[in-house]
């Protein structure tokens, strides 16, 4: 039987009061931990973390906080379970399912995460594809919040490459009231499908939603400038050919962030 909490694989599938709600969750958390207030809500609960691509935060804030929240995270490199000697995606996740309560991967493909997650009867977690990075997003959402207050009135500016994350973006922003500019270039924009949600998603929130490639343009008046590598992990072969693309024009440079209001942060 399929569990009732949602899976979370690009933000799409969650609602903007399931967002707040999560992110009001963590920030009750964030304070409890900083007083030493110990939790046991998952005493009991196993996740599995299913990783193709290495991996530092990501795997350690898993792990982390199913340790301090009374639960348990197992780490398989999945190179080194029965997928490694062609096992399918769909037997991979019928049987961690029998196992275990919940699910995180960190892949390549976003076909893996949406596989994995038609097929288990546990809740499946994106912890990073190559097209969209919710988690990532959910808590760069969390810092806008508590650093900068209320999402819908604040502009964000995302300098470089349209990737992962900037489409995990453009959806939590868009859902959350949040307006963000993407300056890019034409070659480097984010995803169709991410756009299209977010700009569905501004009917409601109000927001604005834009692709430019002029980023003196988008961090003008911006709260929050957000960039990430020019180089993520898969695109290496493209490493002197995006370099020498985004270097002359899309750095986060003093002169640049000059532009943005005086109070604004930086962020990734």
């Amino acid at each position: 039987m399929k569990s009732l909490i949602p899976n979370i694989l690009t933000l799409e599938e969650l609602s903007p009061a399931q967002i707040n709600s999560i992110l009001d969750l963590a920030d009750k958390l964030k304070n409890e931990r900083k007083k030493g207030i110990r939790r046991n809500d998952l005493a009991g609960k196993t996740l599995v973390l299913l990783f193709q691509k290495a991996s530092t935060r990501t795997r350690v804030s898993f792990d982390v906080a199913m340790s301090e929240l009374g639960g348990h995270a197992i780490f398989l490199n999945a190179s080194d379970t029965q997928l490694g000697r062609g096992e399918t995606i769909a037997d991979t996740a019928r049987t961690l399912s029998r196992y275990a309560h919940a699910l995180a991967v960190r892949v390549y493909g976003q076909e893996d995460v949406e596989s994995l997650a038609k097929h288990a009867t546990i809740p499946v977690l994106n912890a990073l594809s190559n097209s969209y990075h919710p988690c990532q997003a959910l808590s760069d959402m969390q810092t806008i919040r508590e650093k900068k207050g209320d999402p819908r009135k604040l502009k964000m500016a995302w300098i470089g490459d349209g990737d992962n994350v900037c489409n995990a973006l453009l959806i939590a922003s868009a859902k959350l009231g949040l307006s963000m500019t993407v300056a890019c270039p034409k070659q480097y924009k984010p995803l169709a499908h991410a756009l299209k949600v977010a700009k569905e998603a501004v009917k409601f929130s109000k927001a604005t939603i834009e692709v430019t490639d002029d980023p003196f343009g988008a961090v003008d008046g911006a709260d929050i400038i957000v960039t990430d590598s020019f180089v993520s992990m898969g695109s290496e072969s493209e490493r002197e050919a995006r370099l020498a693309t985004f270097i002359p024009k899309y750095q986060v440079t003093a002169k640049l962030f000059a532009k943005a209001k005086k109070d604004a942060i930086f962020m990734h």
